[in-house]
């Protein structure tokens, strides 16, 4: 069990959005504010990205840029049931709060949109693109651990519709690494 893990998966994610939703309340500093979120986004935005995915659902992912300038999209799942590595709640919790909380910056920015306050909308953005690359990193990780189980399975049971090859390694501490390349 991570309880702590589990606190800071969700405590810079509902202090981001509580912030945003009541800093006019307690600063009249818009750079202040600004700023305050930033950070609280910036420091979600790591600790669910190297910490918390690894710990609560054994999941891992990073970009690399290679020597011509290509993006690639590396996704690891660790080979052991998610389960092994945390209890089926804390997996809950962290799927629900990388579910939810970009939801309520797309809802933050159609409010911000049409309550005309422009100049809160680049914070906004910035809350959405976080949030989401988190959530599509993590939904690759655990969907293309399940590719290879499916070609493994159809290698096994020989069917002919086996999809195509993709890239993966397994390193020492028996977590497996599988990669998407992409062009920036």
């Amino acid at each position: 069990r991570h309880p702590l893990a589990t606190f800071f998966h969700l405590f810079f994610r509902v202090s981001a959005i509580v912030t945003y939703l009541f800093c006019d309340w307690f600063s009249n500093s818009f750079v202040a504010c600004f700023v305050t979120i930033l950070l609280l986004l910036s420091f979600d935005f790591w600790s669910v990205k190297n910490v918390t995915g690894r710990l609560l659902v054994g999941l891992r992912w990073w970009n690399q840029i290679d020597e011509d300038g290509k993006s690639h999209w590396m996704f690891e799942a660790k080979r052991v049931p998610t389960i092994a590595a945390s209890t089926e709640a804390e997996a809950r919790i962290f799927w629900l709060g990388l579910i939810i909380c970009p939801l309520i910056w797309t809802m933050f920015f159609f409010s911000t949109l049409f309550s005309l306050k422009l100049k809160w909308l680049a914070l906004v953005i910035a809350g959405i693109s976080l949030q989401t690359a988190n959530l599509y990193g993590y939904i690759h990780c655990k969907t293309g651990g399940q590719k290879i189980i499916s070609k493994v399975t159809s290698r096994l049971f020989g069917s002919p519709d086996a999809p195509k090859r993709q890239s993966r390694r397994i390193s020492e501490d028996g977590t497996e690494e599988h990669g998407k390349t992409g062009t920036r």
